[in-house]
């Protein structure tokens, strides 16, 4: 075979800013490709070292060069913004199945799907509970990834991710929040809230595309146990920038947003066990002030 086709090929489907993280970590140890529904983003994939491809998971006709192209894909992409279930995951799925399957499939899905889990710790073998459309949109993007791993004989594997964050990251730090004020709950109505920073994600990511074991789900978050409105005190000292007010839950749900009380609804403590025991991820990141201090030296340099 032509060399280039005896070289690993990673196909990365959402290839936004986590990854592109991934893609930088993996440059010029495989042949990086990208798919992406806009034709304007092809000089920026190629910066990254990416070969794009045209291409829009919400047309199935633009994926059939899919086929046989890649031996390990990382699946990003998230579902439609409306609905109950993810056709997009159902889409590459199938047309990933023609030919030859890739090796792996790794598909990042979120923590959401837990539900709310009144601040327990939670393993991977914690049954889903989602309590949104846009968790259970996950849950049915899981379920698909599931049924390809086992009819096509490819090792998928799922990530959990929580909250991300980083300096580098557009809106990946509480600084915005914090200077508008935004309030927080009072402690005795909070919740427990995780978090991972961009780079240990990425690099997850990409230990899950040779390290993950088949059918497996990996929560993806740190060391960090800390209530929301502890975590928004913490980052505010850091910054140096008035910590948020404190309101009751009866008081948030007429003065917030329907997306952040949302969040405010769920409390869970996710195990990182396995993420650490099976892909073998040292964090660079253990904890949210590690990363924080970490932007808020960056920032002062």
């Amino acid at each position: 075979m032509p060399a280039r086709f005896r070289r690993e090929r990673v196909l990365i489907i959402g290839c936004g800013d986590v990854g592109q993280r991934v893609a930088a970590s993996l440059r010029g140890r495989v042949r990086l490709l990208a798919l992406s529904s806009s034709p304007q983003r092809r000089a920026a994939l190629r910066q990254h070292g990416v070969t794009p491809l045209v291409g829009d998971l919400d047309w199935p006709d633009t994926l059939r060069r899919l086929a046989g192209l890649a031996t390990r894909v990382l699946h990003l992409a998230p579902p439609p913004g409306e609905g109950w279930q993810d056709p997009r995951t159902r889409a590459l799925a199938q047309v990933l199945r023609r030919r030859s399957a890739p090796r792996c499939l790794v598909y990042g899905s979120t923590s959401g799907v837990y539900g709310d889990c009144a601040g327990a710790l939670v393993s991977e073998t914690r049954a889903t509970r989602a309590d949104t459309p846009r968790a259970r949109r996950r849950v049915d993007a899981e379920a698909s990834v599931r049924f390809f791993g086992r009819a096509a004989g490819v090792r998928s594997s799922i990530l959990r991710i929580p909250g991300i964050y980083a300096p580098n990251r557009p809106g990946g730090t509480p600084v915005v929040r914090l200077q508008k004020g935004t309030p927080v709950l009072q402690s005795q109505d909070d919740v427990f809230t995780n978090h991972i920073h961009a780079d240990d994600l990425a690099r997850a990511c990409a230990l899950a595309l040779w390290r993950g074991k088949p059918q497996r789900v990996y929560n993806v978050n740190d060391d960090t146990c800390l209530k929301m409105g502890d975590y928004f005190d913490l980052a505010a000292d850091l910054y140096g920038l008035a910590r948020p007010p404190r309101v009751a839950r009866s008081t948030a749900q007429s003065e917030l947003p329907l997306m952040l009380l949302s969040f405010m609804s769920e409390s869970r403590r996710m195990d990182n066990t396995r993420l650490k025991r099976e892909l073998r991820l040292s964090l660079c990141y253990p904890t949210v002030q590690h990363g924080l201090q970490s932007a808020n030296a960056r920032g002062r340099r």
